[in-house]
């Protein structure tokens, strides 16, 4: 690991950008207890391209809206059995996405699941904040707010 200069550090919330599969803001909650990321998916397609596994999924990164709603397809890097915060184990699929999160961009692995009833679309594990990442848990959206139009989006749909 780098030196203490070498870390970022980020709010318990953070908008983050995933530039590769078309998602401009989406709000993460970066949560040190959960050990992977996960992204809110539905639509979930497996099938095969060139003899590899491949998944093909729909991001909504709004909560009780569609715009931005995207359809992504991506290699599959593994199939993990995750155990939620309420204790329920679930097979999910794993992608590898490259994210912006406070201004620092990093590549990391993502597990697809239903996250309709959780307050935030996406979750930031250890695993990705171990590339450099400190959490201020007191603090909030360190890297900056999406645009306005994005906000407004997500106004007090939060938990």
């Amino acid at each position: 690991m780098g030196s203490p200069h070498s870390n970022t550090v980020a709010g318990w919330r953070e908008w983050v950008q995933l530039p590769d599969v078309g998602v401009p803001w989406i709000k993460a909650k970066l949560d040190t207890g959960a050990q992977t990321s996960a992204i809110h998916a539905y639509d979930i397609e497996p099938f095969e391209r060139d003899g590899a596994d491949w998944v093909r999924f729909t991001i909504r990164p709004w909560q009780r809206a569609t715009e931005g709603e995207v359809v992504v397809e991506s290699p599959v890097v593994d199939r993990r059995r995750v155990r939620s915060s309420s204790g329920h184990a679930q097979a999910r699929y794993v992608v590898e996405m490259r994210l912006i999160l406070a201004g620092r961009e990093v590549t990391v692995e993502v597990t697809l699941t239903n996250r309709d009833r959780m307050g935030f679309r996406m979750l930031i594990g250890r695993e990705a904040l171990r590339q450099g990442f400190l959490v201020d848990s007191d603090a909030s959206y360190l890297g900056g707010k999406a645009p306005r139009g994005a906000r407004r989006l997500n106004r007090g749909l939060e938990g």
